[in-house]
């Protein structure tokens, strides 16, 4: 069966990899998958990622940042996760609407009627069937991230990274059914399991 599942969260909080981890568990399961990550994922993704996310490439304005996200994901849809839930994969992403949704959205103040307009453009419609949100403190994640950094996102004052946290609980708390909440200050081990066992539910 197709099955699209997303891991969303702030800096530093673990959801890429524990996307791998859960790509790999499906794996050795024996169910056919594939793991793919926004912003990038295609040809034209990871040159758009290169801008994105390089403070050494200029500053962007909320507004084009907008459209860069949005050209890397209707290409990664087109290219990437409709042509596999269409052969019944189990396809996961590292990030996807809801990530514009917290950054642009509840981080940069763009209109939200605004982000939702362009996502089901360049979406096709399509949404996740589950939403894992490793949930960190904006402190602890960024703490995570101890080397040094040129990703614009990581650079940004930790205002920015407390609105974005706010936003990803707000979006969770309006539709718990599709979100999975997770401390992301527990254990690898036991986030790991925690997302394995609501999956292989979702698949029997």
């Amino acid at each position: 069966m197709s099955l699209f599942i997303t891991f969303e969260g702030g800096e530093g909080c673990g959801k890429t990899f524990q996307s791998r981890i859960l790509f790999n568990k499906l794996f050795d399961t024996g169910i056919s998958a594939e793991l793919t990550f926004e912003p990038g994922g295609t040809a034209l993704g990871d040159k758009l990622r290169d801008l994105l996310k390089d403070k050494r490439k200029g500053d962007i304005s909320p507004e084009a940042e907008l459209f860069l996200f949005a050209s890397c994901r209707v290409q990664l849809v087109a290219d990437v996760i409709l042509p596999g839930l269409r052969k019944g994969k189990v396809m996961i992403c590292d990030r996807f609407t809801d990530s514009t949704l917290a950054y642009q959205g509840y981080g940069r103040g763009i209109d939200f009627s605004t982000i939702e307009t362009i996502n089901r453009l360049v979406t096709r419609g399509i949404k996740p069937d589950i939403t894992i949100l490793l949930d960190v403190l904006p402190e602890e994640g960024l703490k995570r991230k101890h080397r040094k950094t040129n990703d614009r996102f990581e650079m940004e004052e930790l205002d920015f990274h407390n609105r974005v946290r706010e936003g990803y609980l707000a979006l969770a708390s309006n539709e718990p059914e599709r979100w999975l909440i997770i401390n992301g200050s527990l254990s690898k081990a036991k986030i790991s399991e925690t997302i394995w066992d609501q999956v292989s539910t979702r698949l029997s």
